[in-house]
């Protein structure tokens, strides 16, 4: 019985952990770093306006995205796209176990944000960790969809990885569709 009292808030305070995010700045399409080392690969490519897919895993050398930067750096794979873009997909892979996938989405004005996950690795532990507000406050955890309402105006940032609630494959491909 004492030993599931012990386990009660440990549990609590694994699911509530802060994501270790350095965040960035951004100017129309220019990406400024405020990291001290330079970053492994950015790239950015061309989106066709309407439910378009953006792919740059790192098998796809091919630029396709307008506006879209990647930065990968730590583990941490960093999208950026402007909300004028909705909707599109973003087509991603995990390489290495505890990676994380956040997609920054700038200039969000609308009241709602819906998003899903999906992918064709048959048991991957993937799902949306935190949201993160224009006020700067984070939410979550949530599962694989997640419809949201957004107060306020400014960036909106969406954090993927695996549960640690869960088990499960944590590498593979896969794709977030935002809308």
């Amino acid at each position: 019985m004492k030993k599931s009292l012990l386990l009660i808030p440990l549990m609590i305070i694994s699911c509530k952990k802060e994501p270790k995010i350095q965040e960035t700045k951004s100017t129309d399409s220019t990406v400024v770093s405020e990291q001290p080392s330079p970053v492994e690969k950015a790239d950015s490519a061309a989106v066709k306006m309407k439910d378009s897919i953006i792919n740059n895993a790192p098998k796809t050398k091919e630029v396709l995205s307008k506006g879209v930067m990647r930065n990968v750096k730590d583990g941490q794979i960093i999208r950026t796209a402007d909300a004028a873009q909705l909707p599109f997909k973003l087509g991603e892979e995990f390489t290495k176990d505890d990676q994380e996938f956040i997609l920054k989405i700038t200039n969000v004005n609308q009241s709602t944000l819906k998003a899903k996950i999906s992918t064709d690795v048959k048991d991957f532990n993937i799902r949306f960790n935190q949201i993160k507000l224009p006020n700067g406050d984070y939410d979550g955890p949530f599962g694989r969809e997640i419809t949201y309402d957004i107060k306020g105006k400014g960036e909106v940032w969406l954090i993927v990885g695996k549960s640690n609630m869960a088990s499960g494959n944590t590498k593979g491909s896969f794709t977030v569709s935002v809308e």
